[in-house]
C-alpha cells in the first residue's frame, strides 16, 4: 500500500515524540520512504540518532547543513513528499502553521508543500481545549490540512482527558487509508442537518432541546475531508462551523425544512442528524407573555417531519441516513423509524448509555440498515463515530 511513497514525518517538542519511533517503523515496514524533520525543541525528547537509524535517512532540523553554506532546501522537500505528516504536532507548531510563521525548517517546509498534510495534535487537555488551539485547528482545516483527532487517556501531567496523540497504529491506518483508492464520497453532494431547533413562544421564550450539533458538525468535517461537497444546515449552537464551506444557520424547524428543500433535489446523500422539534406553538405571541397566573397552557401543532418528507421524495440514486435517540425499546423504535421514514441507514443511540447523547464529546451507537443488519460500536469520540458512520455509508453505496 505504501510502497515507494515519500513521507516527511515532522516531530515537534512534546513527550509524545517518543511515539515517532514506532510510527517510523510501521511506515518503513510497509514500504514507505521516510524523511524526518525535527523542531529544535524535539531534540529534548528523543534523539535524532534514534530517528535517523529507524528511517535510514539523516534527520533534518536546521536550514543550514554546515558552515560551508550548504542548506536543507525546504522547497525541494515540499516538492519531494507525497505526504507531510506531523506527529506529534504541538500547540506552538499548529499556531505557526495556521498563521504562516515560518521560523523553523518544519513550518517552512509545510508552507512549501504541494502534497496533502496531516497533523496529529498532542498536548495537555486544557491546552487542547483552549480557544487559540481550536482556532488554529479550524484555520488549518479550512486550509485543507487533515486533522488526526487526539485521543482520551492519561496525560503526561497526570490528568485524564483529551489531548494524547493518536496511537501510532491508528495514525498508520489513516495514512494507509489516505493512499488507498479514492473515497466513494469524493465529489458527492452531501446534505447534513445538525443541532436543535428553537420554536418561538413569544419574542423571548422558545421550546427547544439540548442538542449541541457536535455530531452533525463532526460528520460534516469528516465528509468534507473525504472530498464530498457538504452542505451543513445547523440550528442554534455555540460551535465554530467556519471550516465547512457551505453552512446554513437556521433557528426553527420551518427554516430547517426550507433550507433542506432548497438542496435536497441535488443531494446524493442526506444525513438527518438534527434534533428537530416535533411540535411548535400554534400561535406566537407578538409581545412577551406576562406571568398572570399559576399555570399557563400553550397549544402546540405538529411541525413538518423533515426526514420523512424527504424520505417520501427520495429517488433511487439518493441515500438517506437518520438518527434515533431513544430512552426505551431502543432497537424496536429505531427499526420502526427506519421503515417509516424510508431511511437506508439509521444511527441509534440511547440516553441510557453513559457518555452518549446530547452535548457529550463521545457517543455510543448502533447502526441498522434497511435489511435490518445491525452493528454495535463501542463508546468513542464523536470524531471517530463520524468516521465509522461514513465508512458504513461508503460500504453500502
Amino acid at each position: 500500500m505504501l510502497q515507494g511513497k515519500k513521507i516527511i514525518l515532522g516531530v515537534c517538542g512534546g513527550i509524545a515524540a517518543y511515539k515517532a519511533a514506532l510510527l517510523i517503523r510501521l511506515l518503513k515496514k510497509n514500504g514507505a520512504e521516510v524523511q524526518v524533520i525535527m523542531t529544535p525543541s524535539a531534540h529534548s525528547f528523543i534523539t535524532p540518532l534514534t530517528l535517523a537509524t529507524l528511517s535510514n535517512n539523516p534527520v533534518l532540523t536546521k536550514f543550514q547543513k554546515d558552515e560551508t553554506g550548504i542548506w536543507n532546501n525546504h522547497v525541494e522537500l515540499g516538492i519531494w513528499a507525497d505526504l507531510l505528516l506531523i506527529a506529534p504536532a504541538t500547540a506552538n507548531t499548529l499556531s505557526k502553521m495556521a498563521h504562516g510563521q515560518s521560523d523553523n525548517l518544519l513550518v517552512t517546509t509545510y508552507l512549501s508543500a504541494r502534497c496533502p498534510v496531516m497533523v496529529a495534535p498532542a498536548m495537555d487537555l486544557d491546552m487542547y481545549k483552549h480557544p487559540t488551539t481550536s482556532n488554529s485547528l479550524t484555520l488549518l482545516t479550512k486550509q485543507g490540512v487533515l486533522i488526526i483527532d487526539s485521543e482520551e487517556g492519561e496525560l503526561a501531567s497526570g490528568l485524564e482527558g483529551k489531548g494524547r496523540m493518536a496511537e501510532p497504529e491508528n495514525i498508520f491506518n489513516l495514512v494507509k487509508e489516505h493512499f488507498s483508492d479514492s473515497s466513494k464520497l469524493s465529489g458527492k453532494n452531501i446534505l447534513i442537518t445538525a443541532g436543535p431547533t428553537y420554536e418561538a413562544i413569544d419574542p423571548v421564550r422558545f421550546i427547544g432541546n439540548h442538542s449541541s450539533g457536535k455530531m452533525g458538525l463532526e460528520l460534516a468535517l469528516a465528509a468534507q475531508a473525504k472530498g464530498a461537497n457538504v452542505t451543513l444546515v445547523i440550528g442554534p449552537n455555540s460551535l465554530n462551523t467556519e471550516a465547512i464551506k457551505t453552512t446554513i444557520k437556521v433557528t426553527s424547524s420551518k427554516q430547517m425544512y426550507d433550507a433542506c428543500n432548497k438542496y435536497y433535489a441535488n443531494t446524493d446523500i442526506a444525513i438527518f442528524a438534527a434534533a428537530v422539534a416535533d411540535y411548535a406553538p400554534s400561535k406566537i405571541a407578538d409581545q412577551k407573555i406576562k406571568k398572570n397566573s399559576d399555570t399557563m397552557s400553550i397549544e402546540l401543532s405538529k411541525t413538518v417531519d423533515i426526514a420523512k418528507t424527504f424520505g417520501d421524495k427520495k429517488e433511487s440514486h439518493q441515500f438517506n441516513v437518520g438518527f434515533a435517540l431513544e430512552t426505551e425499546n431502543e432497537q424496536v423504535n429505531a427499526q420502526n423509524k427506519l421503515t417509516k421514514k424510508n431511511f437506508d441507514l439509521i444511527i441509534l443511540n440511547s440516553l441510557n448509555d453513559k457518555g452518549a447523547g446530547f452535548k457529550s464529546d463521545t457517543n455510543k451507537i448502533t447502526i441498522i440498515d434497511s435489511q435490518n443488519n445491525t452493528e454495535i460500536f463501542e463508546l468513542k469520540s464523536k470524531t471517530q463515530v463520524a468516521k465509522d458512520i461514513l465508512h458504513e455509508i461508503e460500504v453500502r453505496i
